[in-house]
């Protein structure tokens, strides 16, 4: 992936070792050796990349039960960097706590929302376990090993449940088998040069310029080009009613069509930005 393989790259994932994020940046990484820096939060692991404190950054971006991650988009938008890569994660969700502990023995059960979410079938056969929202599944398990708690698990990984000395009291418990997580790759402000050995997906992000039929155009233009439409997710431009910004995930066949199509549409947008062209990513196993 880089023109110096041998080299440390230091890694931001947000929650802690155990985490998805961390599996996700070892199978993009596979082949590299890394160093892995949890940050407890995505606003902490965007703040680490713009302050050129770790090479690279790898974020969640979508998933394929819960749907989008809307306040990382602004994230991505504020901070100006650049996406060089994509992995799909299969996301198999465990539930962990204490050995010796059972499911009937749980009252409270913490994880990150979206885990919570994606498992939201098997606790409504347990309608007496409180579901609370934390900020990381890795951290939840790390925070029930540390304070001993009985009576607690937490939605995890295996890794984290290895990681942390827990048990596996319930396994695979989400609610889809085909439950993807999408990452993505950002570099950081003094990352080193990330080679794409080819380019085929591109993710662009724009506002509609104030003409009638504005969006309309713009996927006409594209589709005249045959540019495929990976994804379109459109978020409120706060203080601008019923304006709205668009983040856009092309896939790309022939670049000189990409570029054009790129031009074609750029009169009828304000503030386009590309924020970076890349090689689709492969699908990994938890």
């Amino acid at each position: 992936m880089n023109n110096n393989p041998t080299k440390t790259k230091r890694i931001a994932i947000q929650g802690g070792y155990g985490a998805f994020h961390e599996i996700a940046a070892h199978g993009y990484f596979e082949n590299e050796t890394i160093e892995i820096v949890p940050r407890n939060t995505f606003k902490d692991l965007f703040k680490a990349l713009k302050q050129g404190k770790v090479d690279f950054g790898i974020t969640a971006i979508e998933n394929s039960i819960a749907g989008s991650i809307l306040p990382n988009y602004n994230l991505l938008l504020e901070s100006n960097l650049q996406i060089v890569g994509e992995i799909y994660l299969r996301v198999k969700q465990n539930l962990v706590a204490l050995p010796g502990q059972k499911v009937s023995d749980i009252r409270e059960v913490y994880s990150h929302p979206m885990a919570i979410l994606q498992c939201q079938k098997f606790f409504d056969d347990y309608p007496a376990i409180k579901l609370i929202d934390s900020a990381d599944t890795a951290l939840s398990a790390k925070e029930i090993a540390d304070n001993k708690l009985k009576n607690v698990a937490a939605i995890s990984s295996t890794r984290a449940a290895e990681q942390y000395h827990l048990e596996i009291i319930a396994e695979g418990i989400e609610t889809h088998k085909k439950n993807y997580t999408r990452f993505l790759i950002l570099k950081g402000r003094n990352g080193e040069h990330h080679d794409v050995l080819a380019i085929n997906k591109a993710s662009l992000t724009f506002a509609l310029a104030h003409k009638i039929g504005g969006l309309s155009k713009v996927l006409s233009i594209l589709s005249f080009y045959d540019i495929n439409l990976a994804k379109v997710q459109s978020m409120p431009i706060i203080g601008k009613d019923w304006e709205y910004q668009f983040f856009v995930d092309l896939e790309i066949e022939s670049y000189r069509h990409y570029y054009q199509a790129i031009e074609a549409i750029r009169p009828f947008t304000s503030g386009l930005q590309i924020m970076g062209e890349y090689l689709k990513g492969k699908y990994i196993m938890e």
